[in-house]
């Protein structure tokens, strides 16, 4: 049982190391595509550097919940399904910079307005700081437990 489960885990990491190396290739393409005016877009290696963490944000993600399920509730467990809570929407707000940045899309504009949009983004954002340092509050108050 543990060797299928070891041999997974080394499956999951090839395929995450294919699709970070596919990201990675992508940005080293990107000079070219530079040189050529008639794309008409800008070269801006902070866009494709945002592009790269998401792979890595999901990852944290899968890890998070399968962490929790795996610890079966308890103390540890609420914490962490907290955190990866909390990292779920993070990585949806980065998702949605990306589609913002690449596509000109604004979702939550498009939802609520340009205000109520900017309002929604904020509160996204203390939705994700409030999850995550609650599940990590849990998980450093269990782990003072004798």
């Amino acid at each position: 049982m543990k060797r299928e489960s070891h041999t997974k885990m080394w499956q999951v990491g090839i395929l995450f190391l294919a699709i970070v190396l596919v990201h990675v290739l992508g940005i080293v393409a990107l000079p070219a595509q530079q040189s050529q005016p008639e794309t008409g877009r800008a070269y801006d290696h902070s866009m494709w550097f945002g592009v790269l963490e998401l792979p890595f944000l999901f990852l944290a993600v899968f890890f998070g919940f399968r962490t929790a399920n795996a610890l079966k509730g308890g103390l540890f467990g609420r914490g962490m399904r907290l955190t990866a809570w909390g990292f779920l929407v993070m990585a949806i707000g980065h998702l949605h910079m990306q589609v913002e940045h690449f596509f000109h899309y604004n979702f939550f504009a498009e939802l609520f307005g340009k205000q109520g949009g900017a309002v929604m983004w904020i509160i996204a954002l203390v939705i994700t700081w409030a999850l995550t340092g609650l599940g990590f509050y849990k998980i450093y108050k269990a782990s003072k437990i004798e």
